[in-house]
C-alpha cells in the first residue's frame, strides 16, 4: 500500500483552534478523520480530539492488518466516539455535550469507504474531475436537495450554519456511510473543514488540487481560503492524499520523502499522526485553553478511551 499524504490546520481568526485531523495505519489499511468541533458549544476542541482517538483506537483493535467489515466499522466507531463525549459530558458535569462534525475515511484493498456526520466534507478526485463528495448535513442543504433553494445558496443563506447531525448532540448521530470506492493509482481524497470548502466554490478546490501534488496543493488552497475569508476566517484544515495503490507500478518512480510505503511493515504494527492537540501555528496566536486545563482534558480523554476497549468486538 502506497500513497502520498499531506495535512495542515491553521487557527485563521478565532481564539481557539477547534479542528482536529490525522491518520493510522497498518500495512494493508488506511484511517483518515477529520473533525471539527462546533463553536457554539462549550469545549467543542475537546469533543474532535476525544472523537479522533476513539475512532483512532478502535482503527488499531481492529486492523489486523485491515478491518473486516469497514461499513460497519465506521458506523460503530462513530456511535462509541459520541458515547465517550457524553461520558465527558457526564465525568465534568456539563450542562450540555460537547459537539463536533467528522468525516472519516478508510482505504483497503484499493478500495475507499467514508462516513461524516455534519458539514466535515470528503472529495474524491480523479484526473481533475470530482468523483463525488459528502452532502452536508445542514439545513441549506435539505432546501437544496428538495428544490427550494438553489445550489449558490451554500455560501450565502442565513441557515447555512445550522446542522442537524453532529457527534454529541442529544440524539443518536445519523451516520452516513458510503459504498465502497474503487480507486485507481494517482487518484487523490480531500477531508476538509467548512473553513476550507466555504470559501473556495468546488471547481476551483478541484484544479488547484489537480494542478500540483497533495504536499503543494493543500497549503495553497488553505492560503487561498484563509486570503478569501479575511480577518473573519474560521479554522480552516485539510487532510489529502494521493493514492498509489496495493502495489507500486514501475512507472511511478522511487517512493518520495512525501510517500508512505506500507508493503515492509509487519503485519501487527500500527502507526498513527493523531495527537491530543494540533500541531502548533506559528502565524497564529496560542489556544485559550491553559496548559492546566490541557492537560485534565487529556488525562480525561485518554480514560475515556479506555472504556471503548470493548466496543466492535
Amino acid at each position: 500500500m502506497q500513497f502520498s499524504v499531506y495535512q495542515e490546520s491553521h487557527i485563521g481568526g478565532r481564539k481557539v483552534n477547534q479542528d482536529r485531523m490525522g491518520y493510522s495505519f497498518t500495512r494493508d489499511a488506511l484511517l483518515l478523520v477529520l473533525a471539527d468541533g462546533m463553536g457554539g458549544h462549550l469545549r467543542g476542541e475537546v469533543a474532535a480530539t476525544l472523537a479522533l482517538q476513539t475512532i483512532s483506537t478502535l482503527f488499531q483493535q481492529q486492523a489486523q492488518p485491515y478491518v473486516k467489515k469497514p461499513q460497519r466499522f465506521l458506523e460503530a466507531a462513530f456511535h462509541a466516539a459520541h458515547r465517550d463525549i457524553h461520558q465527558y459530558r457526564v465525568e465534568q458535569q456539563m450542562p450540555e455535550a460537547p459537539r463536533t462534525t467528522i468525516v472519516a475515511c478508510l482505504i483497503q484493498h484499493n478500495t475507499a469507504t467514508w462516513a461524516h456526520c455534519g458539514d466535515s466534507r470528503l472529495y474524491w478526485l480523479r484526473e481533475g474531475q470530482l468523483l463525488a463528495r459528502t452532502r452536508d448535513h445542514s439545513h441549506v442543504e435539505n432546501l437544496i436537495a428538495r428544490g427550494l433553494a438553489q445550489p449558490s445558496a451554500r455560501a450565502t443563506h442565513p441557515d447555512r450554519n445550522k446542522l442537524f447531525n453532529c457527534l454529541g448532540a442529544d440524539s443518536l448521530p445519523k451516520v452516513e456511510v458510503s459504498a465502497g470506492a474503487r480507486l485507481l493509482p494517482g487518484d487523490q481524497l480531500l477531508l476538509c473543514s467548512d473553513g476550507l470548502w466555504s470559501m473556495l466554490p468546488d471547481d476551483e478546490l478541484v484544479r488547484r488540487m489537480h494542478a500540483q501534488t497533495v504536499v503543494r496543493a493543500v497549503p495553497d488552497i488553505l492560503q487561498a481560503a484563509l486570503t478569501a475569508a479575511g480577518g473573519a476566517s474560521d479554522n480552516v484544515t485539510a487532510l489529502a492524499i494521493m493514492w498509489q495503490g496495493s502495489t507500486m507500478a514501475d512507472d511511478l518512480g522511487p517512493i518520495t520523502a512525501t510517500m508512505i510505503s506500507t508493503e515492509a511493515l509487519p503485519q501487527d504494527l500500527h502507526s498513527t499522526t493523531i495527537r491530543d492537540t494540533p500541531a502548533a501555528d506559528d502565524a497564529a496566536p496560542v489556544d485559550a485553553f491553559d496548559d492546566d486545563e490541557i492537560e485534565k482534558a487529556i488525562a480525561e480523554i485518554r480514560g475515556a478511551i479506555e472504556k471503548s476497549s470493548q466496543i466492535l468486538k
